[in-house]
């Protein structure tokens, strides 16, 4: 049989279900795995070796008495270490936060339980989940698993989420995204992420950062895996107000109608300038596989540049400094400068600034709408860049460009591997599709990973 580790979760799940796997088995390779890798790759804040053992044994007996509460029962998961679990440490990244506990289970974990998901560990985060290339001075930084000679960016902030998943530690876990920190781990990383619509997943038992623009979602292997993970955490919650009246999410199912007859915009051309040769060369390929499958390419008009999004940081500056403030104005506290001073960006903010940017979002999500008036997808890269080496990381230069505009427009979007650098590191696309229509950028992506391999690639580690 195929080694455990290299299984999709969707796969796991089936031959689990199918009692070909013991779920015991399963989190046995994914504990050996964690054990030999991340003393290098530096993915885990911690690991529930032992719970998820007995997890394991009581899933096994679950299943085989014909108890399984869900076709995911028995399957491993990893967590960012900004969720809530009982009696777990949550740091958010900061060094100042190693003894705090948390006193609930976040909703999002809770519900991934109670579909007999087992979880792992939590994996590390940028500081306060501040930051783009997945860096923390304080509590270490993941290593990206494509390159075994040279520590590149992991890409952030959800960094251990997607080096743990990437070196096949975890068959998927959870991050978050408030600019691009699903994306941009899933970018640099080889994976498929999904940055989700706020209020489509509970932000409730989740460190925050701006809650404006929080949102927790997956980092998969597969747009398979990362439409069920999704699926299994979406919905209602009673603790989040911002999920109510959220219409439901469309269920999944691989057998998706293909993009024929789906209408996709390429970015316009002044948007080529700055992105690396390889980047561009591997988007002009993904589009032309998606025309062969049957879409549509369409030219598009844009209402801004996406760089300009780059300088609309009032409202999570804001935000950003109301929960975090206490730490960043202590110097004695443990904190990265970096992100010290991305937070302390917001005690200039006023309220002039505050609204004033918030009435421009909701001015550009109009005329973005207009334009994109009978297309179903925007497609860009997800980066300028592959990953780049850790030495080589500017922090005033965050790799933002393509992500942070979906998330201050309120889309969603999907970013998955579309080819790899001469150098054997990953590269990406990004498909962004309008508020509350995962479904079509699951679409879309689907039926590209149906027509292509980038995604069973498996790095060096």
């Amino acid at each position: 049989m195929t080694e455990l580790h290299t299984l999709s979760a969707a796969a796991l799940a089936g031959l689990i279900g199918a009692g070909r796997v013991s779920p015991v088995a399963a989190v046995e390779a994914m504990i050996d795995r964690i054990a030999r890798l991340d003393p290098t790759l530096h993915a885990f804040t911690e690991v529930f070796a032992d719970d998820a053992r007995l997890a394991a044994e009581g899933a096994e007996r679950a299943i085989r008495s014909g108890h399984a509460v869900g076709p995911l029962h028995g399957v491993p998961v990893v967590l960012k270490d900004l969720i809530d679990l009982r009696g777990r440490i949550t740091m958010g990244g900061s060094a100042a936060y190693r003894d705090r506990r948390a006193a609930h289970t976040a909703t999002v974990a809770r519900r991934l339980i109670a579909q007999g998901m087992i979880v792992l560990g939590k994996t590390h985060t940028v500081e306060f989940a501040y930051g783009g290339w997945g860096t923390n001075p304080r509590l270490g930084t993941p290593r990206n698993p494509w390159d075994p000679e040279v520590a590149r960016t992991p890409g952030g902030s959800s960094s251990g989420t997607g080096v743990a998943v990437a070196a096949r530690m975890a068959p998927w876990g959870l991050g978050t995204d408030t600019g691009g920190s699903v994306r941009l781990p899933a970018a640099f990383c080889g994976l498929t992420g999904l940055k989700v619509t706020v209020g489509r997943v509970s932000t409730h038992g989740i460190a925050p950062l701006a809650a404006t623009f929080d949102t927790p979602g997956p980092l998969a292997r597969t747009v398979e895996d990362a439409a069920l993970l999704y699926e299994a955490m979406a919905g209602p919650d009673p603790l989040d107000p911002l999920t109510r009246g959220v219409p439901p999410v469309e269920p999944w199912s691989p057998r998706h109608r293909g993009v024929r007859g789906l209408r996709l915009a390429r970015m316009p051309e002044a948007e080529r300038e700055g992105v690396a040769p390889a980047m561009l060369a591997a988007y002009d390929a993904a589009l032309a596989v998606l025309e062969g499958e049957g879409a549509t390419l369409v030219e598009i008009a844009l209402p801004f540049r996406f760089a300009d999004f780059l300088a609309m940081s009032a409202v999570t500056n804001a935000e950003a400094y109301f929960v975090n403030r206490a730490l960043a104005e202590d110097p004695a506290a443990p904190l990265g400068e970096a992100v010290r001073a991305r937070v302390l960006a917001g005690a200039s903010v006023t309220a002039q600034d505050y609204l004033a940017t918030q009435a421009r979002r909701a001015e550009l999500g109009l005329r973005f709408a207009e334009a994109m008036e009978g297309i179903d997808a925007l497609l860009t890269p997800t980066t300028e860049t592959a990953a780049i080496p850790l030495a080589e990381v500017d922090e005033d230069h965050l790799p933002a460009r393509f992500t942070r505009f979906g998330n201050l427009l309120g889309l969603c979007a999907l970013a998955l591997p579309d080819g790899f650098t001469e150098e054997g590191l990953p590269l990406s696309l990004q498909i962004v599709c309008r508020s509350y229509d995962e479904a079509t950028a699951l679409r879309v992506g689907h039926a590209y990973q149906q027509a292509t391999d980038w995604h069973r690639r498996l790095p060096p580690a």
